[in-house]
């Protein structure tokens, strides 16, 4: 019988994630898989556990990854949070601030949706406006909006929320490849992927909740409506003295991210932001050199997820397509209303390297 996995080539991921794995990751993922009540095991969980509070800029005593892809981790934001009829502000310039919408109305929250121009960094006196018309139990945010490109200014929204409201906000993106700082910025939830900055195969979400969330969950008239990701319980299995079986975690992906955790904390956070930005530069550089334009403008611009315009005349499908068949490097399409209209290119983690900018150019070159 055929082996398909024998079929598979290397392909230089440059699109809007999973990123490239560094092979030392690839490597902790073959190591023999322990149980996941096993002493040792449980070591590799509180060492992660550590390492994401520095990544995340958070000293949350739940900072987690949770088993799930990073749409679990924005699914538990909400689900432990919301209870029927609370109100929600949703601030949206993208396609992940309208499924966050979508999350908060499937648990019967009273919600608002505060949207901006996509491909537009949201305005904070629009937002200042708002709050002071109505008070809300959850203000809700993207950092890094992956559809887009768009860089959003979290700090300065926490700031206006102050506390008032839970604020939760989606580091998917950002993650490992700009700044994110969790208690500067006021959140009291944040979670991510492991896929993107990370540069860990997708299958675990980090999390982190602040003890004010972890108040309101306590505090709630009904149980969390979703068993597998009620922090309640979650945090039996990976806090305390005694650690209470929840669901079997998936110890190779743990594995995993503790080698990507170590790997980025070895290169430090600087060291790492300092190399996204410069791999971004050459890229906008090279770009330009192409006739080719970034949508986003300079100061809102992530520089991990670079949003493209494609240029008159061309298909962004047949473009994609001969990137990925011809010079097997995939990037990633446009999305919403910018279906068509962008093609995304992904600088994530172990992506972030000159010599995978430089291959692209070319590649880009020879293609239009």
């Amino acid at each position: 019988m055929k082996n398909l996995l024998e079929q598979i080539q290397p392909t230089l991921l440059m699109g809007p994630g999973p990123s490239c794995v560094h092979p030392s990751t690839y490597h902790a993922l073959s190591r023999g898989t322990l149980g996941h009540l096993d002493p040792f095991f449980i070591e590799i969980m509180d060492a992660i556990k550590a390492s994401l509070r520095k990544i995340m800029g958070t000293k949350n005593e739940v900072t987690v990854p949770l088993s799930g892809t990073g749409s679990s981790g924005m699914e538990a934001a909400f689900v432990n949070l919301i209870e029927t009829g609370d109100k929600v502000l949703v601030i949206v310039n993208g396609v992940f601030g309208k499924r966050m919408v979508d999350v908060a109305q499937r648990l019967g929250a009273d919600v608002d949706e505060l949207e901006f121009g996509w491909g537009t960094p949201v305005d904070v006196e629009a937002v200042k406006i708002r709050l002071a018309e109505k008070d809300y139990d959850i203000v809700a945010i993207v950092h890094a909006e992956t559809s887009t490109g768009v860089s959003n200014p979290v700090d300065e929204i926490g700031k206006l929320i102050a506390g008032k409201s839970l604020y939760i906000v989606d580091c998917v993106t950002s993650l490992g490849g700009m700044d994110v700082s969790m208690d500067k910025w006021g959140a009291d939830v944040g979670y991510s992927g492991t896929q993107k900055c990370l540069s860990c195969p997708p299958g675990l979400a980090p999390i982190t909740f602040s003890a004010r969330a972890m108040a309101k969950i306590a505090a709630r008239a009904t149980k969390v409506p979703n068993w597998y990701l009620d922090m309640s319980l979650l945090t039996s299995y990976w806090g305390g003295e005694k650690r209470v079986y929840h669901h079997t975690a998936p110890i190779n992906m743990m594995y995993g991210l503790y080698q990507a955790l170590h790997l980025l904390l070895e290169e430090g956070l600087e060291n790492a932001y300092a190399r996204h930005m410069a791999c971004h530069k050459q890229l906008a550089s090279g770009l330009q050199t192409l006739g080719l334009a970034l949508t986003v403008e300079e100061s809102a611009r992530l520089p991990m997820l670079n949003a493209v315009s494609v240029p008159d005349g061309v298909d962004d499908a047949a473009l994609r397509g001969r990137l990925l068949n011809e010079f097997q490097i995939e990037v990633g399409a446009g999305l919403g209303p910018l279906a068509g209209k962008i093609i995304r290119i992904g600088l994530m983690g172990h992506t972030a390297r000159p010599e995978n900018v430089e291959r692209l150019l070319a590649a880009l070159k020879q293609c239009l």
